[in-house]
């Protein structure tokens, strides 16, 4: 596995999946993220020395609000904006494991981000006891693994990572809204029946449910999302699935793209790369089982 020395005592550790893991060998002055922290940002401050997670998010959006300051506890994991970066309030003998990734890897748009920074991940919860030691751990032993051991950890990493946001979003594990309206619960599960439907549109599902297509765009962005992009994401999500499985044997990109509503390939291979950080054909030979002897 390849590295490469950043300014500031750091070492780089480019991996699959978009991700990079930093590490610091001296004392934290900065984050990884560009640009430089502009006046007003909010800091990160640690209470004692010893190790902390963060999980830099590059693609967050435009500016909001200014954060609160946030207070940090060893083992703690903390999401930030990677083109924002927070100042740092550390001790001398602290020292930072980064894992910078963008947010379409995790599943996150920019109404997410917001909420998945508000608020550290503590080393004692439930969640946290479990991630913390298996990233602090992976960040270490990456750089003396062999490269399909490698990607197979980062690609790990990003999904346990991805669960992570899931939790602090309120959302159940395949990534469902947390849902107050019957209404929503019921067109979510009929898109998912739908997906592989190419005509499936607002109009169709607003028709099947005797509602009207501007309650549907309501009843969406009530929870931060969009009809159009729900349903990209879940097709991308059935479609990366498949080929992760190779479950449809012998069939092509192209065909588990249509079988899952896709009419073009072309935009298939180009959304699922802005989702995921690589091409149709790199996460297949990556992730799925005997990538290494049957890679194109």
């Amino acid at each position: 596995m390849s590295t490469i020395q950043a300014e500031g005592g750091e070492t780089v550790f480019p991996m699959s999946m978009g991700l990079a893991i930093v590490v610091t060998d001296g004392t934290p002055t900065q984050l990884p993220g560009e640009p430089w922290p502009r006046p007003g940002a909010h800091k990160l401050i640690a209470r004692s020395n010893g190790e902390y997670l963060l999980v830099g998010i590059r693609g967050c959006g435009p500016a909001g609000d200014r954060a609160q300051d946030v207070g940090l506890g060893p083992g703690d994991i903390c999401f930030y904006d990677a083109d924002r970066p927070p100042l740092l309030d550390f001790p001398g003998h602290a020292r930072l494991k980064v894992f910078l990734l963008a947010r379409e890897t995790l599943g996150l748009d920019e109404h997410d981000v917001r909420h998945v920074m508000a608020a550290p991940v503590s080393r004692s919860s439930r969640l946290g006891a479990l991630l913390s030691p298996f990233l602090s751990e992976l960040a270490d032993t990456v750089p003396s693994s062999q490269p399909p051991v490698g990607e197979m950890l980062a690609w790990n990493a990003v999904n346990l990572l991805a669960t992570l946001a899931t939790e602090q979003l309120g959302r159940d594990a395949t990534g469902t809204p947390d849902a107050k309206s019957p209404m929503l619960s019921r067109i979510l599960r009929f898109i998912d029946l739908h997906l592989a439907d190419a005509d499936l549109s607002p109009e169709v599902i607003a028709g099947a449910h005797h509602i009207s297509v501007r309650y549907l765009h309501k009843l969406f962005q009530d929870e931060g999302t969009t009809v159009g992009r729900w349903i990209q994401r879940r097709r991308l999500e059935e479609c990366r699935r498949d080929l992760m499985h190779r479950v449809r044997g012998r069939q092509t990109i192209a065909a588990v793209a249509g079988r899952w509503g896709f009419l073009s390939a072309t935009h298939f291979s180009r959304v699922f790369r802005a989702a995921y950080g690589m091409s149709p054909s790199e996460w297949r030979d990556t992730a799925g089982p005997g990538a290494r002897s049957r890679r194109r």
